[in-house]
């Protein structure tokens, strides 16, 4: 755990630093999934260009590459170290992005399907990877090939070893080289349906990068691609094996590990490594946490919740005794806790009754009746602290954001929510017309929410391009928002204070207050 804390907090401090130049949306360390999908692509279209013109044949494969890369370099060639640096990107994107979950915890319960999914992907990125060297057919295709058939004849699986297949010219043949291409195009197409899977548990995945960053990858490969253009070594020789190639670290780092160690003892290693990130989400401990519930007399069926969820843990169900003929189900194994859920919910509104509030989908250990209650005594103990006076502010703070505790004072409360996308806008609305003068919003930072989507559907939500959203009587200007982490209260406490002297110099909110008779009650009960 200590290790993946230090992990954890340099990936960070990384993250953070890299905001200024990309900006949080483009910044590639909180992008490296969709920086994946866009290297794929790449890969793709390279890799379609260069099929044109290849020869699929043992004696003409060296030289068809040979021919695009000298007599076409200005577009073969460029494609071609294209095809090779994109390969290197996409095994690094896909390394971090694994490290970077693991150090988060990001692989326990709700993510278990998508940690597991993700762990052949791992498989078929290097096959794609290693067979790929082998169409060159050069030195270095020689040597991964040779020491790829020694790594599987240990397994015992074929009558006669693999390996004699690359110790004479008349062992290779076209067929065994149509073999190779089809396992090129091949092992790609199963890791874009396994990239699919992947992402099937996650609500709303992003796989498309932000353009920004699309155009510094593009930019950086193009660049390393015209100063170092890739090149092939010498014309595979079965009657000289070479002593010595230029490896690819990244891709085929296997064949020095197994020269180091033993074909028997690379098996294990791969292999324990491979279980042991399968069995990493039954291993890992922590609470569990209280699913969401369903209340069919207030569910409609409007789906929206099943939207909004992040981890797909909403599902419509057939319900023929409700008008719209729809309800929703919870997946409780797949449930994160965050809340999402409520605040989407249209029914999760304080003005709906003055008695118990129940709305169509609710978190049985944070109900929205609980947070009107506790909304109630906060707003009712700074209307009677401070009754002559402006500048009053109501804080609602997701859990994992900076510190709002510290902000409390005779004009300021706070509710602390799982979550700030657990917020029904509503709740803004009722805050400005039961004493508060301006609502501050923290949440946090771009690309750190737990639960991935808080910030953006609250975001959305207050600019009303998404339900439920706040509306339009509302004054924007009276309300802030703001993306900050834990250790940034001095930066909170200024936007606090910034909000409260715009407040002190507007006229007073023209929202009409809902009835007081309960924010006594719950004054006195608090």
């Amino acid at each position: 755990m200590a290790a993946a804390n230090a992990i954890d907090r340099a990936f960070v401090a990384a993250e953070r630093w890299l905001d200024a130049p990309f900006g949080a949306r483009a910044n590639p360390l909180r992008n490296l999934g969709t920086l994946a999908f866009l290297l794929f692509w790449v890969l793709a279209a390279s890799g379609i260009y260069l099929f044109i013109y290849f020869d699929t044949s043992v004696e003409g494969a060296y030289a068809s590459i040979e021919a695009l890369s000298v007599e076409q370099w200005w577009l073969g060639g460029i494609v071609r170290s294209l095809h090779r640096y994109a390969a290197d990107a996409f095994v690094a994107a896909t390394l971090l992005h694994l490290l970077r979950e693991w150090a988060a915890g990001r692989f326990r319960r709700f993510r278990r399907f998508s940690w597991i999914s993700g762990v052949p992907l791992l498989w078929l990125m290097y096959a794609s990877g290693i067979v790929g060297y082998w169409l060159v057919w050069d030195a270095r295709a020689q040597i991964s090939a040779l020491a790829t058939a020694e790594w599987f004849d240990v397994l015992g699986v074929t009558a006669e070893p693999m390996a004699r297949n690359f110790l004479g010219a008349e062992s290779v043949g076209d067929r065994l080289f149509s073999l190779f291409v089809f396992l090129h195009i091949g092992l790609p197409l199963a890791l874009l349906a396994g990239m699919w899977i992947h992402v099937q548990r996650i609500g709303q995945p992003r796989t498309v990068a932000p353009r920004a960053l699309v155009g510094a990858t593009l930019g950086m490969l193009l660049g390393a691609a015209l100063l170092h253009p890739a090149a092939s070594q010498a014309p595979w020789d079965p009657l000289h094996l070479p002593s010595e190639i230029e490896l690819d670290w990244l891709m085929l780092f296997v064949h020095p590990l197994m020269a180091a160690t033993s074909p028997a003892l690379l098996w294990l290693i791969v292999g324990g490594a491979t279980l042991t990130l399968v069995a990493l989400p039954a291993l890992a401990r922590g609470a569990k946490p209280v699913p969401a519930v369903v209340d069919p007399a207030n569910c409609n069926g409007c789906a929206r919740c099943t939207v909004d969820c992040p981890y797909q843990a909403v599902l419509l169900i057939p319900a023929p005794n409700v008008r719209t003929g729809r309800q929703v189900e919870i997946m409780a194994e797949r449930c994160a806790a965050c809340g999402l859920c409520a605040g989407a919910c249209p029914s999760s509104t304080p003005f709906r009754s003055t008695e118990a509030l129940a709305a169509g989908i609710d978190m049985p250990d944070a109900s929205v009746q609980q947070q009107r209650l506790r909304l109630e005594a906060a707003l009712a103990r700074i209307v009677n602290d401070s009754p002559a006076q402006t500048g009053r502010i109501i804080v609602f703070a997701c859990a994992a954001a900076a510190n709002a505790a510290r902000l409390e004072d005779a004009r300021t409360a706070r509710l602390d929510m799982r979550c700030i996308g657990m917020l029904p806008p509503s709740f803004i609305e009722y805050a400005l017309r039961a004493g508060a003068d301006g609502a501050l919003l923290v949440a946090c930072r771009a690309g750190e929410c737990a639960y991935r989507l808080g910030a953006e559907l609250t975001a959305q939500r207050l600019a009303g391009t998404r339900q439920p959203i706040l509306r339009k009587s509302v004054p924007r200007e009276r309300l802030r928002m703001v993306e900050l982490a834990a250790g940034e209260e001095a930066d909170l406490a200024a936007a606090r204070d910034a909000l409260r002297a715009a407040l002190e110099a507007m006229a007073p909110a023209p929202l009409q207050p809902p009835k007081r008779e309960r924010l006594g009650r719950a004054h006195a009960e608090a």
